[in-house]
């Protein structure tokens, strides 16, 4: 895309007047720019008030998302789709131009979230995109980002970067996902209890509370989830928590936060193909049931945050830690795994007053981890073995012999500076640059006889710059072009994957960069409509590709893609009319391999799998005293399962109600929810294992799904 076309979008873009920066948002943006950064946000009733709004998510320092030069969207789900469960960030996420996540229906896999086609061929936790908690970061340094351990009871806010951000946050920011917390109850404690119950054996107790006292504020929550599963073999068992402990003292805002995850049980039913899926989507995979596939964690992560506002100046830092342990059997192995992780990142934001006022923002980060990786042969088997063997030499063991012992070591450090500068009251411009450092060691431990040291580093390095220009042609639209980059690592897991089969660091596989044009407007049509458009076209060197072998037991492999062009645009729109509430959205993904050659294949031209090339949501909301319901409705259209596009997931639609009262027994914090999940109970398959052997491609969803939850709450002065 060239300067030509670039103008010749602008004007395209000038007339358009559909869409939604924030899809599910009600807020009002504000009427002119500022540059005074601003508190916590309040709720009255339905509708959020922000004077003005505040954007925290975007490190360039825009206070508002008109004066963003990129795709963004803030979202406050409970505000416009009442009713969710918070069981899954793929039903918090919907209705955002441009992101799409989905349920694996898989209780050992994290939701594939993707944001403009990153992370969409992850295959295991969530890749490309980095996700933050109240501004610390989830996302390891090598780029992966657990969400299992996520606990969503008390997000009250997310916001979301559409597009290329390693300018800002580094590896894997092909967008950037940041769950805001609540702010605490004006009280001295507010408390609920809610129990949800469905079918399938699903049950979920959640508890919440929080309070101001005096410069201190506190907030808790934990939830209890049992299901027995849509899909045979996928019970669940787990526990989540979270705890955010506060205060303000000589101006400056202290806060330690704790999110705590205790999986017990994750059964894994795998994949199906499309005979197994047409036949009966609530098939479990043979292996994944014959070798007991699960996983099992336990989770913790502790963080400290200080924050600081003056005149012309906002100063913060953070630091944490954490640790994590898995117990994971897989078809191909047994996987026993500890990992300690740890961060910290400062920034200063500085705002000059000259003739053409300025914001300059500078930080670091600097992130940590450190993961002890022992791999056994699985020997559970149906039936089991007769007689011991070398690989399993003690029968009824469901580990066999050490066939991996490592440490994996990954560092990361990184460097940037923003500067946003108005030139005028209608035209700001932004630019960024930032560096990065991302070192890889491997420290093998099972070493001697046959087994040579594989033990080895590696360290890439990055710089990814942007820069960006909106201009306010309205006091409430705007429109912004900018050009961005983006830079993705292979995860340490991907860099020790050898299709030979040996340990040690993979010399060969190369991380992925990208850049991105991008031309869009956003802003509200009077009182009632709110629409947001974006057009952008990315290319891709060296993008990391998934596969399998035949024999491998389902095991990941990856490598690089020549290039790759991903062209695609999005839109969405808000409609508030009295007590109706309607938002909807629609993205375009036109992606293809541009140069891409395996040693005896051409995929030239063909079309990146896993993504369809059309996609949309919607949902209405009708509020009336104190009963409301919810409607919601997804569409997407084919999509290709492998590189060679040699078959293609079906199509589908699908249709979600529930409905509400609040205040019941005349009690203000007393609630009862139900609805129906797939309300026609189509066969659909939102999630595909891209590139798997054998055609195991699908991870079907769940039919007609009914569910009931009711809430009691208490609040003292």
């Amino acid at each position: 895309m060239n300067c030509r076309v670039l103008a010749l979008l602008a004007g395209v873009v000038l007339q358009i007047v559909t869409a939604d920066a924030r899809a599910q948002d009600s807020t009002r943006l504000p009427p002119a720019p500022t540059d005074t950064l601003q508190p916590h946000d309040s709720v009255s009733g339905r509708r959020t008030i922000l004077d003005p709004l505040v954007i925290t998510v975007t490190r360039a320092g825009s206070t508002s998302p008109l004066d963003a030069p990129f795709a963004m969207t803030v979202l406050r789900p409970d505000s416009a789709r009442p009713g969710q469960r918070h069981t899954a960030l793929d039903e918090t996420l919907a209705l955002v131009p441009g992101l799409t996540a989905v349920n694996r229906t898989n209780p050992s896999q994290d939701p594939r979230i993707s944001i403009r086609g990153f992370g969409a061929r992850s295959a295991f936790g969530v890749r490309g995109v980095r996700v933050l908690r109240d501004g610390m970061p989830l996302t390891l340094p090598d780029g992966q980002t657990p969400v299992d351990y996520l606990s969503l009871e008390s997000v009250d806010r997310i916001e979301v970067i559409r597009g290329a951000a390693s300018a800002l946050y580094g590896n894997a920011s092909g967008g950037v996902i940041d769950l805001r917390t609540a702010a605490p109850p004006p009280t001295k404690f507010a408390g609920e209890a809610r129990q949800w119950l469905g079918e399938y054996g699903s049950s979920r107790t959640t508890i919440k509370g929080g309070g101001i006292s005096g410069p201190a504020y506190y907030q808790a929550d934990a939830s209890f989830t049992r299901n027995g599963g849509f899909r045979s073999y996928s019970r669940q068992r787990s526990t989540s928590g979270f705890a955010r402990l506060g205060a303000i003292l000589g101006g400056t805002d202290y806060a330690l936060q704790v999110l705590a995850f205790d999986l017990g049980l994750a059964e894994n039913p795998g994949a199906l193909t499309l005979a197994q899926f047409e036949s009966n989507p609530r098939l479990a995979d043979v292996p994944s049931v014959n070798k007991l596939a699960r996983k099992e964690v336990q989770q913790v992560q502790v963080g400290l945050t200080a924050s600081r506002l003056l005149a012309r100046d906002e100063v913060s830092a953070s630091a944490y830690i954490g640790g994590r342990s898995l117990y994971n059997p897989l078809t191909f192995a047994v996987v026993d795994f500890g990992r300690r992780t740890f961060g910290a990142s400062g920034r200063l934001t500085h705002i000059f007053a000259a003739a053409r006022p300025n914001r300059l923002t500078m930080g670091f980060d600097l992130q940590g981890q450190s993961d002890s990786r022992r791999n056994f042969t699985n020997c559970n088997d149906n039936p089991p073995p007769a007689t011991p063997t070398p690989s399993c030499p003690v029968l009824g063991s469901e580990r066999g012999s050490l066939t991996l012992d490592q440490r994996e070591i990954v560092s990361g450090a990184g460097a940037y500076l923003n500067d946003e500068i108005r030139l005028s009251e209608r035209f700001r411009v932004s630019g960024g640059l930032r560096a990065d450092n991302v070192k890889f060691e491997v420290r093998d431990r099972l070493v001697g006889g046959a087994n040579p040291d594989d033990s080895g580093e590696r360290t890439l390095n990055a710089v990814t710059p942007y820069v960006g220009i909106v201009s306010r042609f309205s006091s409430n639209r705007s429109i912004y072009a900018n050009i961005s980059s983006a830079f993705e690592t292979p995860t340490a897991t991907e860099l020790g994957n050898h299709p030979d089969g040996s340990a040690g660091i993979n010399q060969e596989l190369a991380p992925q960069k990208s850049t991105t044009y991008e031309l869009g407007s956003k802003g509200d049509i009077g009182r009632a409509i709110s629409y947001d458009v974006a057009l952008f076209s990315t290319r891709v060197r060296d993008e990391l590709v998934p596969y399998e072998i035949l024999g491998s037991g389902g095991r990941r492999y990856f490598r690089n893609a020549g290039r790759t062009n991903r062209r695609g645009g999005e839109l969405g729109m808000s409609v508030e009319a009295g007590s109706l509430l309607f938002n909807s959205s629609y993205s375009y993904s036109d992606f293809r391999f541009a140069r891409f050659v395996t040693d005896s294949t051409v995929y030239d031209g063909k079309r990146i799998p896993g993504i369809p090339i059309h996609r949309a949501q919607a949902s209405g909301m009708i509020s009336r005293g104190v009963v409301f319901a919810v409607i919601e409705a997804e569409a997407a259209g084919r999509a290709f399962v492998d590189d060679a596009n040699s078959t293609q997931a079906p199509a589908y639609q699908v249709v979600h109600f529930r409905a509400g009262a609040r205040r019941l027994f005349g009690l203000p914090a007393a609630s009862l929810v139900a609805g129906v999940q797939n309300l026609f109970n189509r066969a659909y398959s939102p999630s595909l294992s891209v590139n798997a052997a054998r055609g195991k491609f699908f991870e079907p969803a769940p039919g007609r799904t009914a569910f009931v939850g009711l809430t009691i709450g208490l609040a003292t002065k």
